[in-house]
């Protein structure tokens, strides 16, 4: 019998295939790239029309070695890899290396891994798609003129070890903006006017709205007890109610972006951990009673659209759990968007009838809470909206309005699986149902309060990936590289979920405006990407986009290093006194985040961790209890007492005492 060679990136993507197939098919994997553009040098031959020099992926030997042995056993290969543009150059990258024969080979892709899609896949497999590769040789290429050429100037007039980015940049110039907003933000003062009416023995609740002309904005105390004085004199009279119904309709299901920030909110992780996570579910987990089998669909995706197959799984699922009533309509996308690539679906679970609870023993704790959420959330998308059963109501105080509302859920719809937490809290003002037009009222209370408007919030991970997505800036695989980038640079800090701008992230933004004005535009980075569409799509030649950008790069990395003067950051003083030298501590950044150091190096070599407090006290012996972490991050809580061994991962309640 003939023998087929398999090929895929990962061992454990490898070991959920090979059970799909039969003694006929060998399965190994690449782990990952095998051929790259080297480090130690540009790699680009922009002498000769961009070429890029791409070397073997130094460690690889032993991997390319048994890939070579194992293709002169096989009468016919497949490429496997990932169903994206990195996974199509990935597999051209392998013929290259390889030297495999086109006429006996193929490339295969799957959104899912499971034994249908992989057989329909090799029944259906294709040539590499050049467009494909050279879309992701472009981007790469681009990227690479732009770190090489700019990330220089910036150790000279900066400091060595600081980098710059097509996309990176951008995104650091748009967290700068948004401190810039906050900075320059104006607060005003503004009042509301609260009030409680009784009709009855029952309260309602209700809030100032304006008058018959219209809403009436209240900027003073003065504003707002000229109002309450005049209030004080009327009698409150029920002017309308209106009785309706309200839909709150179903999620789409997960896209990259979109579970990046639920994972984020819900989860705190970071999208690079969602990411690692997502990608153990998609190629193979070890299931009690399944062996190992991928539990979602692919994770790099923008598509909201679902095959046939999964909708009907779904919607059988649903009738059997929840009843007919509760399966939902189609997934429509809500906004056509250009800058969507349709090639996959939504990510989803592969197995419908593998609910969270059946699985949760065969994962670790963060492969469960990602799968539950990307399973519940893909249920949901397939059922009825939820249904509100709305009161509003009106009432007049002499010439002026207040508002009323109350609401009541009467069909839990696709609440009945899934809740995002961003609905508002129910209503539960009764005391709208209990009145009709022309009822009087009695006051109970005028309540003014005094606000003040806020300022844009700062970014977080959730928010900043939902901030490139909208505006077209970069593509799904991008958002985590780009966001652990600009963290690991310390451009940005993370204090709380929110991304602070540090000095060295000012300065570097500061030059790449000013030197670069073009490469952290965001609308030139926008065309960048709708032209790697293009060249994707074969209308449009790689180099060609190239040839017209290198130019202008190479002009303004010429006028940089030629107008641009030393830039002195300093560090930032602690109120820590070294106790080796009494010099004022200052923070620095290491692999693992801020620390102290005295700033007499070489001669004082002294270093300090940063110790966070929790707040509360040490159940044991009564002294502060500080937050550590492991060495793989995870936090957990102990006493600052070297002679105290409490330890805990949760945080301990401040009520506790030593007894």
């Amino acid at each position: 019998m003939a023998k087929n060679l398999l090929i895929v990136e990962s061992p454990a993507k490898a070991a959920t295939i090979k059970k799909f197939l039969g003694n006929n098919y060998e399965v190994l994997a690449s782990n990952g790239h095998v051929r790259d553009l080297p480090k130690s040098k540009m790699g680009i031959d922009t002498e000769h029309d961009f070429e890029p020099q791409y070397i073997t992926i130094r460690g690889k030997s032993e991997v390319i070695n048994n890939l070579k042995k194992a293709v002169k056993k096989a009468d016919k290969i497949y490429l496997a890899t990932d169903p994206d543009r990195e996974g199509e150059a990935i597999s051209y990258h392998l013929k290259e290396l390889l030297k495999l024969d086109p006429k006996n080979t193929t490339r295969v892709t799957f959104n899912e891994i499971t034994k249908k899609a992989v057989s329909n896949s090799i029944k259906n497999s294709r040539n590499i798609d050049m467009n494909l590769v050279n879309a992701q040789q472009a981007r790469r290429v681009l990227d690479r003129l732009v770190g090489y050429e700019i990330s220089p100037v910036l150790w000279q007039k900066v400091k060595r070890g600081l980098s710059a980015g097509r996309v990176q940049s951008v995104a650091l110039r748009i967290i700068c903006d948004r401190e810039d907003e906050i900075n320059a933000f104006d607060q005003k003062e503004y009042w509301t006017i609260d009030a409680i009416f009784k009709a009855g023995q029952t309260a309602l609740e209700s809030k100032f709205y304006g008058d018959e002309k219209g809403k009436i904005e209240i900027g003073t105390k003065k504003e707002a007890d000229a109002i309450v004085k005049k209030l004080e004199k009327g009698t409150p009279v029920v002017k309308e109610v209106k009785n309706g119904e309200r839909k709150r309709n179903a999620p789409n299901p997960f896209t990259t972006s979109t579970l990046q920030q639920e994972c984020s909110k819900k989860l705190n992780f970071a999208t690079a951990k969602t990411m690692l996570v997502a990608q153990q579910l998609y190629e193979g987990v070890n299931v009690k009673g399944h062996g190992t089998i991928g539990l979602i669909t692919y994770l790099r995706t923008d598509s909201i659209r679902v095959s046939d197959e999964a909708k009907a799984a779904a919607e059988e699922f649903i009738t059997e759990n929840y009843g007919k009533d509760f399966v939902g309509s189609p997934v429509v996308q809500k906004k056509e968007d250009k800058n969507i690539q349709d090639a996959h679906e939504a990510i989803r679970p592969t197995y419908i009838e593998l609910t969270p609870a059946q699985v949760k023993d065969s994962l670790t704790r963060d492969q469960f809470r990602l799968y539950q959420l990307v399973w519940k959330r893909f249920i949901a998308s397939r059922m009825q909206a939820a249904k509100y059963e709305t009161v509003s109501a009106s009432v007049d105080v002499n010439g002026y309005i207040f508002n009323s509302t109350s609401s009541k859920l009467v069909f839990q719809g696709f609440l009945a699986v899934y809740n995002d937490d961003e609905e508002e809290a129910q209503a539960s003002n009764a005391g709208v149902k209990k009145i009709k037009p022309g009822d009087k009222l009695k006051t109970e209370s005028f309540a003014p309060e005094q606000h003040f408007t806020q300022p844009p919030a700062h970014f977080t991970e959730a928010s900043l990936i939902k901030e490139l997505e909208e505006r077209g800036i970069g593509r799904p695989s991008t958002y985590a590289p780009t966001i652990t980038t600009i963290l690991a640079r310390h451009y940005v800090i993370k204090e709380d979920k929110n991304l602070y701008v540090t000095e060295l992230g000012e300065a570097v933004n500061n030059i790449m405006k000013n030197q670069f004005p073009t490469i952290v535009d965001v609308n030139f980075t926008v065309n960048l990407e709708y032209l790697f569409d293009k060249i994707g799509e074969g209308e449009t030649d790689w180099k060609e986009v190239v040839r017209n950008f290198y130019p202008d790069l190479e002009e303004a990395v010429k006028a940089a290093n030629e107008e641009l003067e030393k830039i002195e950051i300093k560090d930032e003083v602690s109120d820590v006194q070294c106790e080796n030298c009494g010099r004022m501590m200052v923070y620095k950044y290491g692999p693992h985040g801020r620390f102290l150091a005295c700033p007499g190096f070489p001669e004082c070599r002294n270093t300090k961790t940063i110790v966070e407090k929790a707040g509360v006290a040490c159940p044991k012996c009564g002294k502060d209890i500080v937050i550590r972490k492991t060495k793989k991050g995870r936090r957990f809580y102990a006493c600052e007492s070297p002679d105290c061994d409490y330890m805990s991962w949760q945080k301990p309640k401040a009520e506790e005492k030593k007894d």
